[in-house]
This record gives C-alpha cells, structure tokens and sequence, in this order.
C-alpha cells in the first residue's frame, strides 16, 4: 500500500505529518528520523480494527490482505 502524507516543519521545531487519505492520522517529531518512525506506527493504529466490536457467526470468514 502505498499512502501520500503531507510533511511539515513545525513552528517551534522538529516536524509533523499527515496523512489526507485517512482523517485524523498525524503525528510527530523532534527529527525527521524520529517522525519516520511515529509515522508507520500511527498508521497502523489508524488503520487497525478491534474484531472485539464486530459479531462474527460461523458463516462467517476474517482475512487479513495486502493492498
């Protein structure tokens, strides 16, 4: 998958991200580095799903896939 964010020079230093495609993922960082880092695992966490929320019957299949 591949995902355009939007990389900002924060006023009082460092930097933050976002990501359009997916309201409300941002981030930040002290140094470019450092927001690389925070930024893969926002958004996994913006894109993970809680299966604990969702009624799931015998009929039906979970499947995890790679876009």
């Amino acid at each position: 998958m591949k995902l355009k964010v939007i990389i900002h020079e924060a006023e009082e230093g460092g930097y933050w991200a976002e990501v359009p495609s997916i309201p409300g993922c941002v981030t930040q960082g002290d140094t470019f580095d450092e927001l690389l880092s925070n930024f893969y695992e926002v958004v996994e966490g913006c894109l993970a799903v809680d299966m604990e929320n969702f009624i799931v019957t015998e009929k039906d299949r979970v499947m995890e896939i790679a876009v």
